[in-house]
Protein backbone atom coordinates (compact mmCIF):
# COMPACT_ATOMS: atom_id res chain seq x y z
CA UNK A 1 0.00 0.00 0.00
CA UNK A 2 2.85 2.37 0.87
CA UNK A 3 4.37 1.80 -2.59
CA UNK A 4 1.03 2.64 -4.25
CA UNK A 5 0.83 5.98 -2.42
CA UNK A 6 4.45 6.86 -3.36
CA UNK A 7 3.73 5.95 -7.01
CA UNK A 8 0.58 8.11 -7.03
CA UNK A 9 2.47 11.08 -5.58
CA UNK A 10 5.24 10.65 -8.17
CA UNK A 11 2.73 10.66 -11.05
CA UNK A 12 0.92 13.67 -9.59
CA UNK A 13 4.17 15.63 -9.34
CA UNK A 14 4.80 15.18 -13.09
CA UNK A 15 1.40 16.62 -14.07
CA UNK A 16 1.33 20.32 -15.01
CA UNK A 17 0.16 22.58 -12.24
CA UNK A 18 -3.27 24.14 -12.57
CA UNK A 19 -2.82 27.69 -13.88
CA UNK A 20 -3.82 30.47 -11.54
CA UNK A 21 -6.15 33.28 -12.64
CA UNK A 22 -3.11 35.58 -12.90
CA UNK A 23 -1.53 33.24 -15.50
CA UNK A 24 -4.11 34.42 -18.01
CA UNK A 25 -3.01 38.02 -17.46
CA UNK A 26 -4.51 40.20 -20.14
CA UNK A 27 -7.57 38.01 -20.75
CA UNK A 28 -9.00 39.20 -17.43
CA UNK A 29 -9.48 42.60 -19.08
CA UNK A 30 -12.74 41.28 -20.58
CA UNK A 31 -14.35 40.70 -17.17
CA UNK A 32 -17.26 43.00 -16.36
CA UNK A 33 -20.07 44.92 -18.04
CA UNK A 34 -19.47 46.86 -21.24
CA UNK A 35 -21.57 49.29 -23.25
CA UNK A 36 -21.07 48.82 -27.00
CA UNK A 37 -21.69 51.52 -29.59
CA UNK A 38 -21.32 50.34 -33.20
CA UNK A 39 -20.49 53.05 -35.71
CA UNK A 40 -22.33 51.30 -38.55
CA UNK A 41 -25.50 51.31 -36.43
CA UNK A 42 -25.37 54.95 -35.31
CA UNK A 43 -29.14 55.21 -34.80
CA UNK A 44 -29.27 51.98 -32.82
CA UNK A 45 -29.36 51.96 -29.05
CA UNK A 46 -26.07 50.93 -27.38
CA UNK A 47 -25.84 47.26 -26.46
CA UNK A 48 -24.83 45.89 -23.08
CA UNK A 49 -22.33 43.04 -22.96
CA UNK A 50 -21.69 41.21 -19.69
CA UNK A 51 -18.62 38.97 -19.50
CA UNK A 52 -18.37 36.53 -16.61
CA UNK A 53 -14.88 35.03 -16.83
CA UNK A 54 -13.24 32.17 -14.96
CA UNK A 55 -10.33 29.77 -15.07
CA UNK A 56 -11.60 26.23 -15.56
CA UNK A 57 -8.75 23.74 -15.24
CA UNK A 58 -6.32 24.67 -18.01
CA UNK A 59 -8.87 26.82 -19.82
CA UNK A 60 -9.96 30.42 -19.49
CA UNK A 61 -13.59 31.06 -20.40
CA UNK A 62 -15.97 34.01 -20.58
CA UNK A 63 -19.73 33.51 -20.58
CA UNK A 64 -21.20 36.36 -22.57
CA UNK A 65 -24.63 37.87 -22.17
CA UNK A 66 -25.85 40.50 -24.68
CA UNK A 67 -28.75 42.72 -23.65
CA UNK A 68 -29.90 40.11 -21.13
CA UNK A 69 -29.72 37.18 -23.57
CA UNK A 70 -27.05 34.44 -23.44
CA UNK A 71 -24.63 35.04 -26.30
CA UNK A 72 -22.07 32.26 -25.99
CA UNK A 73 -19.22 30.80 -23.99
CA UNK A 74 -15.82 31.85 -25.34
CA UNK A 75 -13.05 29.44 -24.36
CA UNK A 76 -9.38 30.48 -24.56
CA UNK A 77 -6.74 27.76 -24.83
CA UNK A 78 -3.02 28.56 -24.54
CA UNK A 79 -1.29 27.68 -27.83
CA UNK A 80 2.14 27.20 -26.30
CA UNK A 81 3.41 30.51 -27.70
CA UNK A 82 3.40 33.63 -25.49
CA UNK A 83 0.38 35.89 -26.03
CA UNK A 84 -1.24 33.48 -28.50
CA UNK A 85 -4.45 31.60 -27.74
CA UNK A 86 -6.79 29.34 -29.63
CA UNK A 87 -10.41 30.30 -29.09
CA UNK A 88 -13.66 28.45 -29.47
CA UNK A 89 -17.14 29.89 -29.02
CA UNK A 90 -19.90 27.59 -27.85
CA UNK A 91 -23.31 28.97 -28.72
CA UNK A 92 -26.38 28.69 -26.44
CA UNK A 93 -27.76 25.75 -28.46
CA UNK A 94 -24.52 23.81 -27.82
CA UNK A 95 -22.86 24.17 -31.22
CA UNK A 96 -19.28 25.40 -31.47
CA UNK A 97 -18.27 27.92 -34.13
CA UNK A 98 -14.84 26.49 -34.95
CA UNK A 99 -11.33 27.16 -33.74
CA UNK A 100 -10.05 30.71 -34.09
CA UNK A 101 -6.82 32.43 -33.08
CA UNK A 102 -6.06 35.36 -30.80
CA UNK A 103 -2.72 37.13 -30.98
CA UNK A 104 -2.06 39.74 -28.27
CA UNK A 105 0.53 42.42 -28.94
CA UNK A 106 0.42 44.98 -26.15
CA UNK A 107 -2.78 46.98 -26.42
CA UNK A 108 -3.79 45.42 -29.75
CA UNK A 109 -5.54 42.06 -29.87
CA UNK A 110 -6.24 40.43 -33.23
CA UNK A 111 -8.70 37.57 -33.62
CA UNK A 112 -8.49 35.69 -36.92
CA UNK A 113 -10.54 32.88 -38.40
CA UNK A 114 -11.57 31.38 -41.68
CA UNK A 115 -14.67 29.57 -42.79
CA UNK A 116 -14.99 27.30 -45.81
CA UNK A 117 -18.45 27.12 -47.31
CA UNK A 118 -19.49 25.85 -50.72
CA UNK A 119 -15.89 25.71 -51.98
CA UNK A 120 -15.31 29.34 -50.98
CA UNK A 121 -13.04 30.49 -48.13
CA UNK A 122 -13.80 33.66 -46.24
CA UNK A 123 -11.31 35.11 -43.76
CA UNK A 124 -12.40 37.11 -40.73
CA UNK A 125 -10.45 39.46 -38.49
CA UNK A 126 -11.48 41.41 -35.41
CA UNK A 127 -9.01 43.95 -34.08
CA UNK A 128 -9.47 45.19 -30.52
CA UNK A 129 -7.40 48.24 -29.58
CA UNK A 130 -7.42 48.90 -25.84
CA UNK A 131 -7.10 52.40 -24.36
CA UNK A 132 -6.44 51.69 -20.71
CA UNK A 133 -8.51 49.25 -18.64
CA UNK A 134 -11.96 50.45 -19.63
CA UNK A 135 -12.03 51.24 -23.36
CA UNK A 136 -11.81 49.12 -26.50
CA UNK A 137 -12.08 50.28 -30.11
CA UNK A 138 -12.95 47.38 -32.41
CA UNK A 139 -12.98 46.76 -36.15
CA UNK A 140 -14.47 43.66 -37.75
CA UNK A 141 -13.21 42.88 -41.25
CA UNK A 142 -13.46 40.14 -43.80
CA UNK A 143 -11.47 39.09 -46.85
CA UNK A 144 -11.66 36.64 -49.71
CA UNK A 145 -7.87 36.20 -49.85
CA UNK A 146 -6.60 36.86 -46.30
CA UNK A 147 -4.60 39.94 -47.33
CA UNK A 148 -7.04 42.62 -48.53
CA UNK A 149 -9.53 43.45 -45.79
CA UNK A 150 -12.95 45.10 -45.99
CA UNK A 151 -14.12 46.64 -42.69
CA UNK A 152 -17.66 45.43 -42.02
CA UNK A 153 -18.23 47.21 -38.71
CA UNK A 154 -16.45 49.17 -36.03
CA UNK A 155 -17.22 50.79 -32.76
CA UNK A 156 -16.30 51.29 -29.16
CA UNK A 157 -16.78 49.42 -25.92
CA UNK A 158 -16.68 51.20 -22.56
CA UNK A 159 -16.66 49.33 -19.26
CA UNK A 160 -19.65 50.38 -17.17
CA UNK A 161 -19.55 47.62 -14.53
CA UNK A 162 -17.05 46.07 -12.16
CA UNK A 163 -13.90 44.51 -13.50
CA UNK A 164 -12.03 41.64 -11.95
CA UNK A 165 -9.32 42.59 -9.46
CA UNK A 166 -7.00 40.63 -11.78
CA UNK A 167 -7.63 42.88 -14.78
CA UNK A 168 -4.75 45.08 -15.77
Amino acid sequence: MHLLIVAALAVQSTLPLKPSPADYGALWRYQGTWQIVSKNRAAAKPETLVNQCAVLGHFFACGQNVNGTPGGLVVFIPSGKPDHFYTQTIMPEGRATGRDDLEISGEQWIYTSRRDEGGKTTYFRTTNSFSGKNRIHFEQSQSSNGTQWDVQSSGDEVRVGAASPNSR
